[in-house]
């Protein structure tokens, strides 16, 4: 059935009706947040809502057009336009903007002047190397390597093995050195101009942090916490690079935070594509060889491989000062090694920091690290050492909506969940005496599990740092074994005002190797597990306390169509809490499901297309804004619509409201470089908000050309600002 509105409301923890956020406005001073709420109810929309492809409960009429036309372009509101920051190749520092830019912070200096950090997350492979020499004006070795890859047979190739002389891997350290440039994080000085244009100062501040700072130019990163006493063994069970507690590099930085303080949180998110991430019992890395350069349709894996980087120093937290050009990043251990795409930090004078984030891969859990010593000042960039002592926990969450917190240490009981509890039925634990993991898939074996291990610190070794640090490199596995709950994919952790937490979650689908979510919680609107759609999570602490180690939660399937729960989008991602307190969703369906024809809702024998394949209904990827108040609240309105086979993320609005920063990531990412402005027609059987089917046909082009939108250009992953023509502000009501 289609959301309630006062279920909505409440899910927000506001009153019903059109009661405004006075509440959250209270206790707006006792958090250190980017803005404080205006005292406004929402009795209007601030823009006109773009087309939609499909019917919305906030349509005039309940059906969706018969005929739709997909752009490749960045679709905005009437009254509102955007201009390109920068894009891929374009100069930063010493380096270059990197590909795939993701979460966004800009940090004031003055009034419209600041710096600009980006993080680049990932390489999509076709229109990557497609592009490469027409954007950057020079050639990859891809031949030769090329043909070695095609002898494996997808296998790969083991470049760490190779001699140092070999040609091959000299062409392999190329590709890969490349690609590891085109991630990390980069830091732009801008400013608006009388005009009200935004351009770039190029000041000594700009810089770059790539996956391959330190091995050549000295710039390695730093680290704090427990971890570091492993990373400076000199001997272990596994693999160790021998640089110490010396890293190079970041790579895989999706999700991000700024701090009260001024500095920002960069996530390390899909490390397992370049480096191993399974560790021993000591916390030590498995050998490069274990993941192979090898590339695909998707990826460009294994970089790591050839440059031998342990894979343990990867898939943490980097903190970075963007007003210090020589601060080059410090990864905060005590904050957990997983899959990170959230970061959120609630700062209270008085009382602990506490962290946030997600683990985002299927399965992955909730995390919040409470630091040992208390905040004094909120602004203090002596903040930043209280990320480097503290203790981290993973999530429990029940049924009936309590949850607590279960401290991730070598004391904590083993006990995990019963895996017919999960869709997918299999949990991962750590594999002992071997190291790595093993999938488990009955209860009896979880039962013979917990005979012979006791306690975390039993699956763990080394003398108490250490052992505590093996527990933070492999929390994800630990977090398993000690019963934390399986979700479904948390894509961003949100603080509100009042302190409370809002949570992304992209997918409630399994796999094979990670397993799935908590069916006795992450279900549909009717009760649908799996429910691929996506939810949205409002987390609350028991007496409103950052360091509380129990809480309440309530959730709604936020993700799918109108006439089943949904709101008319898929696969939320990014959050954004603007200055009233009002929500702004991306979407991060996969880019092989953008557009993809759905001319009917059966397959063979009449069984009905996953929802999965019924992604293709929803268009292309979107902005979407959700009133908290006013006469619109919980109601979902489309403010902008993504280029082809592309994904909008990391949203961050200006102190002023006037600018709105987004980044534009994987254009062209299937098929890569539209050509001559292909397009085709496709089918799609769409449902009006009553459950009425009609066919709508779609006019869908082929690859991207985005942002030039010239004929054959190469599209370019860029960040884009979005103002209004008559310099409102974007939220004004």
């Amino acid at each position: 059935m289609p959301m309630k509105r006062r279920n909505f409301l409440i899910f927000l923890g506001a009153a019903a009706g059109t009661t405004a956020v006075g509440a959250l406005i209270k206790n707006a001073q006792k958090f250190s947040m980017p803005f404080q709420l205006a005292e406004t109810t929402l009795s209007h929309l601030s823009f006109k809502p773009i087309p939609s492809p499909m019917a919305l409960l906030t349509d005039v009429k309940s059906t969706a057009p018969t005929e739709f036309e997909i752009v490749d372009d960045l679709i905005v509101p009437e009254g509102f336009s955007y201009q390109v920051i920068g894009a891929w190749g374009d100069k930063i520092g010493d380096s270059r903007f990197g590909y795939n830019n993701d979460y966004l912070s800009f940090v004031e200096t003055a009034p419209n002047e600041g710096f600009l950090t980006i993080n680049f997350e990932y390489i999509s492979a076709i229109p990557w190397l497609q592009s490469y020499s027409q954007v950057l004006g020079k050639e990859l070795p891809r031949a030769a390597v090329e043909k070695e890859l095609q002898k494996a047979k997808g296998k790969g190739v083991n470049a760490f093995a190779l001699p140092e002389k070999s040609p091959l891997k000299a062409q392999i350290r190329t590709i890969s050195k490349e690609a590891l440039i085109d991630q990390g994080l980069g830091v732009i000085s801008i400013r608006k101009n009388a005009d009200g244009k935004w351009e770039r100062t190029f000041s000594e501040f700009d810089r770059r942090i790539t996956g391959i700072s330190g091995l050549e130019d000295g710039r390695y990163l730093s680290c704090t916490g427990s971890a570091k006493a492993v990373f400076q063994k000199k001997k272990g069970k596994g693999y160790l690079d021998q640089l110490g507690d010396r890293i190079i590099g970041t790579f895989g930085n999706c999700a991000g935070g700024t701090t009260p303080w001024g500095t920002v949180l960069s996530a390390e998110e899909n490390i397992q594509v370049q480096v191993p991430d399974p560790v021993y019992a000591d916390g030590t890395s498995f050998l490069p060889s274990e993941v192979a350069f090898t590339i695909d349709d998707e990826e460009v894996s294994g970089q790591g491989n050839v440059f031998g980087l342990a894979g343990n120093k990867y898939g943490w937290i980097v903190e970075v000062d963007p007003s210090d050009p020589k601060d080059f990043g410090t990864k905060h251990t005590w904050l957990g090694r997983y899959r990170h795409e959230a970061v959120g930090v609630r700062v209270e004078a008085g009382k602990p920091l506490a962290f946030y984030s997600g683990c985002d891969r299927r399965g992955g859990h909730i995390y919040k690290f409470i630091s040992r010593d208390r905040v004094t000042n909120p602004k203090d960039k002596a903040n930043s050492r209280l990320l480097a002592d503290g203790m981290l926990y993973a999530a429990k969450f029940n049924a009936d909506g309590t949850g607590r917190w279960i401290a991730l240490n070598p004391s904590t009981p083993v006990n995990p969940e019963d895996p017919a509890t999960v869709v997918g039925g299999m949990i991962t634990l750590p594999k002992r005496p071997d190291g790595g993991v093993m999938p488990v898939r009955n209860k009896s074996s979880i039962e013979q599990y917990k005979k012979k291990f006791k306690t975390l610190g039993d699956l763990y070794e080394g003398n108490p740092t250490e052992k505590q640090g093996a527990i933070l490199i492999d929390a994800h596995y630990a977090a398993n074994a000690c019963g934390a709950t399986c979700t479904a994919r948390p894509e961003d952790t949100e603080i509100a005002p009042d302190g409370s937490l809002y949570i992304a979650f992209t997918s409630g689908s399994p796999d094979s190797t990670n397993g799935g979510p908590d069916k006795r919680v992450f279900k549909g609107a009717n009760g649908e597990a799996p429910y691929e759609y996506g939810f949205v999570m409002h987390l609350v602490e028991d007496n409103n306390a950052p360091d509380s180690m129990t809480f309440r939660w309530k959730m709604m399937a936020m993700g799918g169509e109108p006439t089943t729960g949904g709101a008319g989008f898929s696969n939320p991602d990014n959050l954004l809490i603007d200055p009233d307190g009002h929500v702004w969703i991306v979407t991060d369906m996969s880019s092989d499901k953008l557009n993809q024809a759905v001319p009917k809702r059966t397959g063979k024998n009449g069984v009905p297309i996953s929802q999965s394949n019924l992604r293709g209904l929803f268009g292309n990827n979107s902005l979407w804004f959700v009133p908290t108040s006013g006469d619109n609240a919980g109601n979902a309105y489309l403010f902008a619509m993504a280029p082809m086979e592309a994904e909008l993320t990391g949203p961050f609005l200006s102190h002023d409201r006037q600018s709105l920063f987004l980044a534009v990531q994987h254009p062209g990412e299937t098929n890569g470089i539209r050509q001559n402005l292909k397009s085709e027609t496709r089918n799609y059987a769409m449902k009006t908000t009553d459950g009425k089917e009609f066919t709508q046909t779609r006019q869908v082009p082929i690859g991207s050309n985005f942002p030039d939108k010239k004929a054959n250009a190469a599209p370019r992953p860029c960040v884009v600002v979005v103002t209004r023509s008559d310099r409102r502000n974007i939220t004004s009501t």
